[in-house]
């Protein structure tokens, strides 16, 4: 029930704007609105701040449903649930929790600073800095790679708080948008996703209270790695539903589709094509439940995680390579979606 719900919600109000918002390279106002207005943006926070207290499961679902019809909108509702509401809930004080999680719940997006130009993958090798002066902190530094935040009001950075303690000195600070000498750098301009906001985050001499470190002084690396984790089943839940939603427009015109005296569905060569990716993606949605199911009831879960969002990536590759084949010609042309989760699944594979 839950999902009809969702599904009427994505096709009714973002389908139609899906390809202005690629085109664009833009999210829509009222797309990232109605998300806060329906609860999609604090599905986890608990009800005591104002969001749907929920569960990861439900977050998943959510993710899997929104990127069949705009994987940009699912990354947007994937990093708001599984990185920032969950840090923020699991690791904030009394008063942090007070202050953001109704704000993240109804009307704020948050985003996550890790990456650094020279450190991507070796993300611990960052180079961004916070110096300790009596009760507050001076950050210095760049970040790359960071989504949502062209809209973001509030950042959690990971920064070095002690050099000389390695990647031991990493600690999340929370940074709000307004802080002075924080600035949002070059948006990029990029093959998929192009809606979802990635752009550099400059921080020049960023005076941080102490009271706004998240959990505790050189611990940000452990809270990376577990968030880290766990989004990786969010990102298998993303190539999941874009995936599904490729092939659910591909198939239906291989329906109509008249050749030599008959619809091409009916040519056993494409039967089986289709047979093979529907059975693909099924494998791949087993996968990626069951390590949310795993996640959920607490127990060990990261292997799972690699391999859902591993294999969810694969198939998509699949999945969106093989529907511009069977669509032909028009598959390569901007008139159907079917290029577009083409573009947006390289960010998976």
């Amino acid at each position: 029930l839950e999902c009809m719900w969702l599904r009427k919600y994505a096709q009714e109000r973002v389908a139609p704007l899906v390809s202005e918002m690629d085109e664009n390279s833009s999210m829509a106002d009222e797309v990232i609105k109605s998300l806060f207005e329906l609860g999609l943006m604090g599905i986890e926070i608990s009800t005591e701040y104002g969001g749907t207290g929920s569960s990861f499961f439900s977050s998943v679902l959510v993710i899997e449903e929104l990127a069949k019809v705009d994987p940009s909108v699912a990354v947007l509702c994937d990093i708001q649930n599984t990185l920032i509401n969950t840090l923020m809930s699991n690791l904030g004080t009394e008063e942090q929790k007070a202050k953001y999680l109704p704000r993240l719940a109804t009307d704020m997006i948050g985003s996550f600073c890790l990456s650094e130009a020279g450190s991507g993958s070796d993300a611990f090798a960052m180079k961004t800095k916070a110096e300790k002066h009596k009760d507050y902190y001076i950050i210095n530094g760049s970040k790359m790679w960071i989504s949502s935040a062209e809209h973001a009001g509030v950042f959690l950075v990971l920064a070095n708080a002690d050099v000389s303690a390695g990647y031991r000195g990493i600690t999340c600070f929370i940074v709000d948008r307004d802080t002075e000498g924080l600035e949002i750098g070059k948006k990029e301009n990029k093959l998929g996703l192009r809606a979802s906001s990635t752009c550099a985050v400059n921080f020049d001499n960023v005076k941080v209270h102490e009271k706004n470190i998240l959990g505790k002084v050189g611990q940000g690396y452990k809270y990376a790695i577990g968030m880290l984790n766990g989004g990786r089943i969010g990102i298998a839940a993303q190539m999941l539903g874009l995936a599904q939603g490729c092939f659910d427009h591909a198939v239906p015109y291989t329906r109509q589709r008249m050749q030599f005296g008959k619809r091409i569905f009916d040519f056993q060569g494409l039967q089986h094509q289709i047979a093979y990716v529907a059975t693909q993606l099924e494998a791949a949605r087993l996968l990626t439940y069951n390590a949310a199911r795993l996640k959920e009831a607490g127990r060990p879960f990261v292997k799972e995680a690699c391999m859902s969002k591993y294999f969810a990536a694969e198939v998509a590759t699949l999945t969106t390579s093989k529907c511009i084949e069977w669509m032909g010609g028009v598959g390569f042309t901007k008139d159907y979606p079917i290029e577009k989760y083409y573009r947006d699944c390289k960010i998976g594979e």
